[in-house]
């Protein structure tokens, strides 16, 4: 349900919805837009007769939302979502946002080499995965709270904010203390009580779409996030699996438009772990970005040859830099910026 208020409501109008879907066990989520605020109504099993509120001064109208997923839907929010960051940098904009940086921490000498290559090349987020969840426990798995340390040194080295992965609830603390965005991976998307933790920060989330997830259990997942109060939340789609062994993974930018049907909350393109080659990075990129993406995430190796983590799908410096020239160019036809 969501509860649209007069253009000149109260506050104590207001303050008087809240306490009555609070009194009914429910939560109440106070939504401001433009010309007037609403309240979204979850934690109802069955839907709610309108007159429970309609009644009710300063209500304008009340709107049955027939979506599972409510707070993540563009029926509680018709506007989208910006996603801002302490540097001032905003995430959900005509501004096309590059994640990009190593698939695993291994010395604070080569992330912050890393680090200072993407900068150059123009990226505006460095990634780089401390704690590594691999399908082989024989993987590396990742240098833990010391890689969070040694990310944070390249965040004060080139002033890039840092996004990171957690992967389970103890390493979540640690994640927040050194990260400025909280990447939940794919294999994660569906860890619930992880989601919730998640929802209790005040920390931009990332959420990977898991391989084999629809886009409904994806909106879900998110759900979880919001639902505890967390509303700096961006989606990413990374590949799904399906019948193909041409690419790791097949990169569904049916997503994209999709999403932002669906959803305000901005949608990122990963095309790394959707292909898993170095040569399908930079077209799917491109793809990407024209159909919409708010921003890419993208690994970056200057020697993926000795990286200890995907170097197959890793590219060069020169050619992300090559890529972003490219985007650039892109950008002045089909209307975001750089």
């Amino acid at each position: 349900m969501l509860v649209v208020m007069d253009a000149g409501h109260s506050p104590q109008q207001l303050k008087e919805v809240v306490k009555r879907i609070e009194k009914m066990g429910f939560k109440a989520h106070v939504i401001p837009g433009a010309n007037s605020t609403a309240v979204g109504v979850t934690g109802n099993a069955q839907p709610l007769e309108p007159s429970l509120f309609e009644n009710l001064p300063g209500v304008k109208q009340a709107i049955p939302v027939s979506k599972p997923y409510k707070l993540s839907s563009r029926d509680f929010k018709h506007g989208d979502t910006v996603i801002k960051l302490k540097n001032g940098l905003e995430i959900g904009t005509d501004r096309l946002i590059v994640m990009a940086g190593p698939c695993a921490v291994e010395n604070e000498e080569q992330t912050i080499r890393i680090a200072r290559a993407v900068k150059k090349a123009g990226a505006h987020i460095l990634r780089g995965g401390a704690f590594k969840p691999r399908t082989s426990p024989y993987a590396f798995q990742g240098l833990g709270v010391e890689g969070l340390k040694i990310l944070a040194a390249a965040r004060r080295e080139t002033g890039l904010p840092v996004v990171t992965e957690a992967i389970d609830e103890a390493s979540l603390e640690a994640v927040y203390e050194y990260a400025d965005i909280i990447q939940i991976g794919a294999r994660n998307m569906q860890n619930f009580s992880l989601l919730k933790e998640a929802g209790k920060l005040d920390k931009p989330v990332l959420l990977k779409r898991g391989m084999s997830a629809t886009l409904d259990e994806l909106l879900m997942s998110a759900e979880y996030i919001l639902a505890e109060g967390n509303k700096q939340l961006m989606l990413c789609e990374r590949g799904i699996r399906t019948f193909s062994n041409h690419t790791r993974n097949t990169l569904d930018l049916n997503a994209v438009p999709v999403i932002q049907k669906l959803s305000h909350l901005p949608i990122i393109v990963d095309p790394s772990h959707a292909t898993g080659l170095r040569d399908k990075v930079v077209p799917l990129s491109r793809a990407a970005a024209a159909v919409g993406a708010h921003g890419l995430i993208i690994e970056v190796h200057d020697r993926p040859h000795e990286a200890l983590c995907d170097g197959p799908q890793s590219l060069p410096p020169d050619q992300l830099k090559a890529l972003l020239a490219q985007l650039k160019a892109m950008g002045k036809v089909l209307g975001f910026k750089l």
